[in-house]
This record gives C-alpha cells, sequence and structure tokens, in this order.
C-alpha cells in the first residue's frame, strides 16, 4: 500500500494536511525530522501512518497517560495494532505487554521517558527491531519551555544506547525558534527534514476581556453562547477551581472539576465524564488537558492569566482540534500579574532563569492590553510573519472603537499612587479617586488627599481599566507582597511630565465594559440538523457499548457531512472525510441503515439527492425537538439519553419552550406532594439567592433535578 491507500483505509481521509506529507517521506526514507504543526494540524498522523508501512515497531516517547491510552484507543478502533507502556499497568499486565510487544504483536509501542532507561526496557529493545523512534510534546525537553520536564533528558541517552540508531522524529505545537534550535540539538537530531507549518488557527477566535466581576462574566457567556457544547474553564490554583465548581454547580451547569489536590481516581473519573460527554463544562488548572484529544471543545476561559505566552497558546489550543469555529478567551486583572509573580518569586529559579521567566509573563501582559490583533501578536511571539495587519477573527480586529485622549486621567491615578505614598492596591486608589466614604477610607485618613475625588464622574470600570493600562506599559509596577501595591516606575515620570501621551478606547472609558453576546456558526454550514442530531444519538450508543469517547467513534465534522450528503452505500460512506475502512466495517452499516429510514420518514428522494436543507427553523429548532420528546410521553431521563444531554440541559430546554407558550406538565417529573411540599417550605425559610443551601436543608433522595422541577412548576426563579 502507498501512502495514499493507508491514509485512506486506516485514517478514512483523502488528502494530507498541510507538512504531512514531507514528513512522512522523510521517514519512510530513513530520515530524521522536526514537525512543529499547531494542535489540530495532524502531528501524530505524521509517525502513526509511516508505521503501518514501515518492518518492526515505531516507539512514541510521550508525557501523559492520558494521551496514551486515547491515541491508543484510537488506533485499535483504526485497525492499527497499538500499546502502551507507563505506570498505570500493574506488574503482571507489564510483563504480559512487553512478551507481545517481543512477539510483533505491535506495531505503535507508546512510553514514558520515565521507563526508557530501565534495564527491563532496554532489554526488550535489543530483542526488537525498531523502525521509528517518535518524541510527542519535544518542547517538553527544553528548560526554557513552559512545561519543562525533567525525564525528557533521559531520551538523548536512550537513543545512544541502541545498537542500531533507528531515524528520530520530535513534534510539537509550541516552540519559539531557540527552542526548535535546542531540541535539534538536545534529541541529536542528524540533518532533520524540517515541517513548519506556521502557528496560526484561523478557526479560533481570540479575545481579551478585562472585568471587573469574572464569575458574573463567565455566566452570562455560559448562558448564552455554546449552550450544549463543550468547554473548558483553566485557573490558576486549585483553591479557584473549587469555588467556581461550586458556584456553577449552584447555577445548575454540567460541571465536573480537576486539580492536582484531588485524588488520581476522582481526576480520571472526572476527565472521562468530561470526554465522553457525560458533563459539558470542566474547570481545571493547568494540569489538565495535555494530551486530551478531545475534539469537539467549543471553547476555552482562562479565569485568570497563565504564566506565558507559550502556556496560554497551549491550553488556549485544546479549542476546535476539529477545525470547527470555536472562542479563546482570557479574563484578565493586575491581580493575576501579582499570583504569577509571586510564584515565580517562591519556585527558587536560577537568576537567569527567573529573569527570562518575568520576560515570558510581561510578554502575556502585554499581549493582554496591546489594541493590535490578537493573532498577529501570538504568531510574532513564534517568530512567524503575519501576512495581514488584522486577522478580522480577534476581539481587537472586530472592535472599531474610536481611540481617545486619556493622559490627564492617567496623570491623576499616577498621582493618587503617589499622593497615598505607594501603599495601597487598585481597589483602593480607584476608591480615592472616586471619593468613597467607606469605613477604611475614612480611617486611613484617605478622604484628606489632594486627589480625593477628583475622579468622582468617572464609573469604577472606567478608572480600573486606564490604571491596568498604565501597569501593562510599565509605568506602575503590581508588588507581589502579600496583597498587590501599586507602585510607580521610573517611567512615571514621562506622563506626569506631559512627555507621553496615553491613548485608550472610547467605549471602555464612557461607560462600563458590557459583556459581548455572540453566536458564532460552526462546522458544515448546511446540514440537517435533525439527522445530525439522530447520528450523534447513533454514535452515542455505539461508544457507550465499546467504551470509547463518542469522538473516536466519528468526529461532530464527519456526522455533519453525513447530514449533508446522505451518503447511502458504502461507496459514498467512504468518500465521507473522516471514514476509513475499519470504521466502516465496524459500524458503516448502521449508519447508512439510519440514513436510509430517516430519508424514508421524511420523504427525502436519495436518488435525486434533492434535499431541502434547514439549519433553524422551527422544525429542526432544538428546543422543539425535546418538546416533542416530552409530547411523546417519555421521562426526563429518557429524552436526556435519546438527545444524549443531561437532566438539568433537559428541563432547561422545557423551560425555555414553556416561555415561549407551550404548555408543559411539570407534574409528570415529579408527584411526591410530600417532596414538593418540603422543598417549598426550604424555598420560603431560605430565599432563592442560591441552591445549593436548599439542597443541603433537605433530605439526601431530593436532588437539584427535582428541585428545579419544582420551582418550574411554581414559576420561581434564582433571584
Amino acid at each position: 500500500m502507498d501512502i495514499y491507500d493507508v491514509l485512506k483505509t486506516y485514517f478514512g481521509y483523502d488528502k494530507f494536511k498541510k507538512g504531512q506529507e514531507r514528513l512522512i517521506g522523510g521517514i519512510l526514507k530513513g530520515k530524521d525530522v522536526l514537525g512543529i504543526m499547531p494542535t489540530g494540524g495532524g502531528k501524530s498522523l505524521c509517525y502513526q501512518l509511516p508505521a503501518v508501512i514501515l518492518q518492526g515497531v515505531t516507539i512514541v516517547i510521550s508525557p501523559l497517560i492520558s494521551l496514551m491510552k486515547d491515541q491508543v484507543d484510537s488506533l485499535n478502533e483504526m485497525g492499527i495494532k497499538a500499546t502502551f507502556i507507563n505506570s498505570s499497568l500493574d506488574h503482571k499486565e507489564f510483563i504480559e505487554r512487553l512478551y507481545d510487544v517481543k512477539a510483533g504483536k505491535y506495531k505503535i509501542l507508546y512510553i514514558a521517558p520515565e521507563r526508557l532507561n530501565t534495564k527491563i526496557f532496554i532489554n526488550l529493545v535489543e530483542s526488537i527491531d525498531i523502525s521509528f523512534i517518535a518524541v510527542d510534546e519535544a518542547h517538553c525537553i527544553s528548560q526554557w519551555g513552559h512545561d519543562f520536564r525533567p525525564s525528557y533528558l533521559q531520551i538523548p541517552q536512550f537513543i545512544k544506547s541502541l545498537k542500531y540508531r533507528p531515524p528520530v522524529g520530535a513534534f510539537t505545537a509550541t516552540a519559539t525558534k531557540e527552542i526548535v534550535k535546542e531540541i535539534k540539538e538536545l534529541i541529536g537530531l542528524r540533518n532533520p527534514i524540517e515541517s513548519i507549518t506556521g502557528f496560526d488557527r484561523p478557526n479560533l477566535f481570540y479575545q481579551v476581556i478585562k472585568v471587573n466581576d469574572k464569575f458574573s462574566y463567565v455566566l452570562n457567556y455560559l448562558e448564552n453562547n455554546y449552550e450544549e457544547d463543550s468547554g473548558i474553564i483553566y485557573c490558576a490554583t486549585r483553591k479557584t477551581v473549587e469555588s467556581l465548581f461550586k458556584k456553577l454547580t449552584e447555577k445548575g451547569f454540567s460541571v465536573v472539576q480537576y486539580h492536582g489536590g484531588m485524588n488520581s481516581e476522582d481526576r480520571q473519573e472526572n476527565q472521562d465524564s468530561f470526554i465522553f460527554n457525560r458533563s459539558r463544562i470542566i474547570i481545571a488548572t493547568n494540569a489538565f488537558g495535555m494530551g486530551i484529544d478531545k475534539p469537539d471543545v467549543r471553547f476555552v476561559i482562562h479565569y485568570n492569566m497563565p504564566k506565558n505566552m507559550e502556556a496560554y497558546y497551549q491550553e488556549a489550543g485544546r479549542a476546535g482540534r476539529d477545525g470547527q469555529k470555536s472562542d479563546c478567551i482570557l479574563l484578565y486583572s493586575p491581580g493575576d500579574i501579582v499570583k504569577q509573580k509571586f510564584i515565580i518569586q517562591n519556585s527558587n529559579f536560577s537568576s537567569e532563569r527567573e529573569t527570562v521567566m518575568y520576560e515570558n509573563l510581561q510578554y502575556l501582559i502585554d499581549y493582554c492590553n496591546t489594541d493590535d490583533c490578537l493573532r498577529n501578536f501570538i504568531l510574532s511571539y513564534f517568530g512567524e510573519t503575519p501576512g495581514k495587519k488584522k486577522c478580522n477573527n480577534c476581539g481587537n480586529c472586530l472592535d472599531k472603537s474610536e481611540m481617545i485622549d486619556v493622559t490627564i486621567e492617567a496623570q491623576k491615578i499616577l498621582s493618587c499612587v503617589y499622593r497615598t505614598h505607594e501603599r495601597f492596591g487598585l481597589s483602593t486608589i480607584i476608591q480615592v479617586l472616586r471619593g468613597s466614604k467607606s469605613k477604611r477610607i475614612l480611617e486611613f485618613g484617605l478622604d484628606k488627599v489632594s486627589t480625593y475625588g477628583i475622579m468622582a464622574d468617572y464609573n469604577e470600570g472606567a478608572v480600573r481599566e486606564i490604571a491596568m493600562t498604565l501597569t501593562s506599559k510599565g509605568y506602575i509596577e503590581v508588588t507581589a507582597d502579600k496583597f498587590p501595591i501599586l507602585k510607580l516606575t521610573a517611567r512615571s515620570k514621562e506622563i506626569l511630565t506631559g512627555e507621553v501621551k496615553v491613548y485608550h478606547k472610547r467605549y471602555l472609558i464612557e461607560k462600563k465594559i458590557e459583556i459581548e453576546k455572540s453566536v458564532k456558526k460552526t462546522g458544515i454550514e448546511k446540514f440537517d440538523e435533525n439527522l445530525f442530531i439522530k447520528l450523534k444519538e447513533l454514535r452515542y450508543k455505539i461508544s457507550q457499548k465499546k467504551n470509547l469517547p463518542p469522538f473516536m467513534i466519528f468526529h461532530d465534522s464527519t456526522l455533519q457531512e453525513m447530514a449533508s450528503y446522505f451518503p447511502k452505500n458504502k461507496e459514498e460512506l467512504l468518500a465521507i472525510s473522516g471514514v476509513g475502512i475499519k470504521k466502516y466495517e465496524s459500524y458503516g452499516e448502521d449508519f447508512i441503515l439510519l440514513i436510509k429510514s430517516y430519508c424514508e420518514e421524511n420523504e427525502i428522494d436519495l436518488k435525486s439527492l434533492k434535499v431541502t436543507i434547514s439549519t433553524g427553523d422551527e422544525k429542526h429548532d432544538r428546543y422543539k425537538i425535546t418538546y416533542d420528546c416530552y409530547l411523546q410521553g417519555l421521562s426526563l431521563e429518557e429524552i436526556a439519553k435519546r438527545r444524549n444531554f443531561t437532566v438539568n440541559t433537559i428541563i432547561e430546554h422545557l423551560k425555555k419552550c414553556e416561555k415561549d407558550g407551550l404548555k408543559v406538565d411539570w407534574s409528570r417529573f415529579i408527584d411526591d406532594f410530600h417532596k414538593e411540599k418540603r422543598i417549598l417550605e426550604a424555598i420560603g425559610k431560605l430565599g432563592l439567592k442560591r441552591l445549593k443551601p436548599i439542597k443541603e436543608s433537605l433530605p439526601k433522595d431530593i436532588t437539584y433535578e427535582d428541585i428545579k422541577i419544582i420551582m418550574a412548576k411554581n414559576q420561581l426563579k434564582i433571584q
């Protein structure tokens, strides 16, 4: 088989992505390779495809257990024999896999770097034919990168220990020019064939939001964007993760949490819940996500600023791996700078490394405050020259705001910091400038300073905006003490004396920041949504039966293509992107049968393919589909299972249907009078500010869903 036959037979694609064919050709010729490709650019295929053709075993060195398991499950589902060796195996499983590898049962072996130089593994590799060694997430070998792993330094030693050195490849999505150079030197690549395809992800929408109340922003976003799609919210600390998890749970959202303070079993359970679409949102520290191959993450929100641009690009890049439009939103505040500086100061780094980390942090701070194209800012960091001045797909490019001179306002803020002897944080400075009569301001005598009340006609958001801009541009320093304190810098004088002018967007100064409500199109623009839903239901049933994440059966984009072209036989289904021979043999006929049945029910003429596509009319409205299930007499659990949603989501659908004038008999879902009475008594006693206190005051057999049903029945809302 040539490479195109393998590409279609096993992976289901007709053509390669940019840069893939060059690397694959190099590997098949026995050359070393270096692949720098953005997330979703198809790095793994570059070594997986040659493994099918080459004699022997391809060894893939990978940093995370979850990555290995997902990749191996996916490969075996395609018909490519693969396995892994890592700490998740008990001794018996470990020995059995070593024997199977030695017996030639596998084409691809994933292994953690910590296992490379163990005596038992060295004995194994001396007895097998190694066709290729792939170093995945190769940036982890650089001590100057954002995700250095000391275990990666064992890789060069392992390669040198081999009696015969096979071709070696290094692959990563995030690396500056300096780190690329270090990867080549440390791993010892020999004149590698390189494919650096660029770092641009056109489907991702980048936006920086400066908002005082982050939770209100997140709540508003989740209620108005991608209401049924997966998303990740990153937080800087486990404490923030836990707090946000509790708040969103109380609001009825389908969320799980993930951080280092949890035991490994709970982390794995929550990760699986997210990957298998049992939970819509995961709230996590940056420990989550590296190597998680979930393609349909529609949004990534950074609740706190990460440590540098590389970390941000890596984490934000977990959105939209399937190529569909997705959001990457960073919520920014000066307090985040303090947190990151505090982490650097208390990490016992060398002075040289500490300096580099401060520089990298500053670049991300500048990103948060630039008025230029955000995408171009990212590309420039990685040494790529942007092709256009504007991308027209980021918050800054789509912002048509007028720039105004705020130099006088900036001088007032700097003067206030000086007059209060550089002893207070931003919130106190804002209170002084706006003339607050709070007890704390009066106790400290801050109402007596000359700058007290000189910005009384400005709202808090406007003053905060200008102050944050001054911080980002180096005119104010935020110290990393126990509490963030504002200090003037040597550059402050430039503004105070009028040498430098300060400009800002008019709308952010004249009124409070408003939360943008936007709905973005995703995927193929024209497909039958009702058929797409039925295809997802079939996929979900298969995934449950095989105990695999739904995306390992087919990606959403593949199902959307089916719902657009209505393949009616083997040949036509194989023409759909993402459908390979192995997957067709496993369950292709089930999907064809469903499509034919759907067409018969809806009188769609498959022969002429004169299909009337609808993407937004009442017939295919997602809430109407849920309501149709309700009219069939199904229970909430049955509707949730059929729609592949949570019960909470189904309740929200029915509430929206009722709001639109459709009748919903909530008594059908809870006919226990005593249970209803207890819930209403708890609400009467505790009020409707939060759900959690109500839930905790009731018996354990009363669920959040029960409470929400009773609230809907009695037309009650969280206040």
